[in-house]
């Protein structure tokens, strides 16, 4: 009996071996299919007018934020700092906005050589071009005495 014992045990064991081993298999990392992209705009209503999406819709930007960045630009590319916003208005094509720069600052300050420019931005507040409209002095401004217009 001792010998069937022995047999029994074995073969249990023979059986279990198999099932016990575990093997490892190594796990390949796998890409993800890239997200689908949103249809949004290809889609139209039901009268077959097309949906906004929200790169057509344009965010109006503020006449205080154009002037601030039509006087960072200008500053840029004179090296001159402005010194106020003399006027502003909305064009076709974007926004028009005068400033006021000191040219050449001189002792007493009544005496400084002063400068109008006029900036022309795009809808966004980006600079499209600049010119010097006009130059003079700070004491005696004014239309008809020597400055240029």
């Amino acid at each position: 009996m001792a010998t069937a014992r022995k047999s029994a045990t074995s073969s249990t064991s023979a059986a279990k071996k198999p099932a016990a081993k575990k093997t490892t298999t190594k796990r390949t990392a796998t890409k993800k299919a890239p997200a689908r992209k949103s249809t949004t705009s290809a889609r139209s209503r039901s009268n077959g007018t097309p949906l906004e999406s929200a790169s057509t819709k344009t965010k109006k930007i503020p006449a205080m934020k154009v002037a601030r960045m039509a006087a960072q630009q200008l500053s840029e590319l004179t090296g001159r700092e402005p010194e106020c916003v003399i006027g502003i208005h909305r064009t076709d094509d974007g926004w028009q906005v005068d400033l006021e720069v000191v040219e050449s600052r001189r002792i007493p300050d009544s005496t400084d050589i002063l400068a109008t420019y006029s900036v022309e931005t795009d809808e966004d507040g980006d600079l499209m071009g600049y010119e010097r409209v006009r130059r003079y002095v700070r004491g005696k401004g004014g239309d008809g005495d020597g400055g240029r217009r």
